[in-house]
């Protein structure tokens, strides 16, 4: 019966990874790729215009 112990754990992380890997592959693209999308070029909007903004000030 030790064998069954030690094969559980590294059984149920590769169950637990698949499924991981799964969701990460369905979250990818469809719908709600263009909001994602939106929401980064928006936080790199902001932080470029911080980093001008910290830059001309100084100047």
């Amino acid at each position: 019966m030790d064998y069954v112990a030690a094969l559980v754990p590294p059984v149920v992380m590769a169950v637990a990874f698949t499924a991981l890997v799964v969701t990460i592959v369905k979250s990818q693209g469809g719908a709600n790729k263009a909001k994602e999308d939106a929401a980064v070029d928006a936080a790199f909007t902001r932080a470029e215009e911080a980093r001008q903004g910290t830059g001309s000030a100084g100047a």
